[in-house]
């Protein structure tokens, strides 16, 4: 997003706090993933809609008719609090309309992050997402299927169903349904893993990509821990997966940087001595 689509982003995001306040419960919570639910329902109108995300974005309309739109056409089908998010949309300033759609998509995100939040299940949540992005890394046909972005939305959300309901928290499986089946994802793994990130950052925490050979102890995860948030300086969570190609050692990201200890990468770069 550019400079002024950002700031519109931190005002909606002001009107969806003010809809999600309040002391943690099961009952908040699914209230939260009510909103999440509306949310989305909005992103993917807009997103089918080129007219309607033009006229709701258009500088030219004073920011109250743009509100007095949404309000028109949704204020009988989401519910009050649905709409005082989506009219505070309406009412910024964006660089383009397509970022009306992200904004949406992003505040629905949210809105589910809360949810897990409110039912005390953001862990779990951050890890059902870690270990789903892994089921799609290790299968050659889910890349290709979810990666399409010519493949209905239908056919995705019925695959999605099969492999996700009853089998994670509702939260996980209305995030990776509604990321997953959106026209312009083209990297279904890193989507995933995008989610994930971000229910670490709602607790408080950055993310290490650990790859190993063989399982970490909990000791070793705790040491390792340790290690990185003294070098990083704040608070690490570990995402570990298990790849004997790596043979030994240990290969980590943290954002965009790669510590690769491992002893493929040792034996590769002695390799490419041995040549020179």
């Amino acid at each position: 997003m550019h400079a002024s689509s950002r700031a519109a982003m931190d005002e909606a995001r002001a009107a969806l706090s003010g809809q999600t306040q309040g002391a943690p419960s099961n009952r908040r919570g699914d209230a939260l993933i009510a909103l999440a639910d509306e949310l989305f329902s909005v992103a993917h109108l807009l997103e089918g809609e080129p007219s309607l995300r033009r006229a709701m974005s258009d500088a030219s309309v004073r920011p109250d008719d743009r509100a007095g739109l949404a309000r028109r056409l949704l204020g009988s089908q989401i519910s009050p609090a649905a709409l005082t998010v989506v009219e505070s949309v309406a009412r910024q300033r964006w660089s383009r309309p397509l970022d009306l759609v992200e904004a949406s998509e992003t505040l629905a995100v949210e809105a589910a992050l809360d949810a897990a939040d409110a039912r005390q299940e953001l862990d779990g949540v951050e890890d059902e997402l870690f270990r789903f992005g892994r089921i799609i890394a290790g299968d050659e046909d889910l890349l290709r299927i979810l990666g399409d972005r010519s493949a209905p939305r239908e056919g995705k959300t019925a695959l999605l169903d099969r492999l996700l309901t009853g089998k994670v928290s509702p939260v996980t499986e209305r995030l990776v349904r509604n990321s997953l089946t959106s026209p312009h994802v083209h990297n279904p793994q890193g989507a995933v893993e995008r989610l994930s990130e971000m229910a670490a950052r709602r607790r408080g925490l950055s993310v290490a990509h650990v790859v190993s050979a063989v399982p970490l102890t909990a000791d070793q995860e705790g040491r390792l821990v340790g290690v990185l948030e003294r070098l990083y300086g704040r608070s690490i969570g570990l995402q570990v997966q298990v790849d004997p190609a790596v043979l030994g050692g240990l290969v980590i990201r943290v954002g965009d940087e790669i510590i690769d200890g491992s002893i493929a990468h040792r034996l590769e770069a002695a390799g490419r001595r041995l040549a020179g």
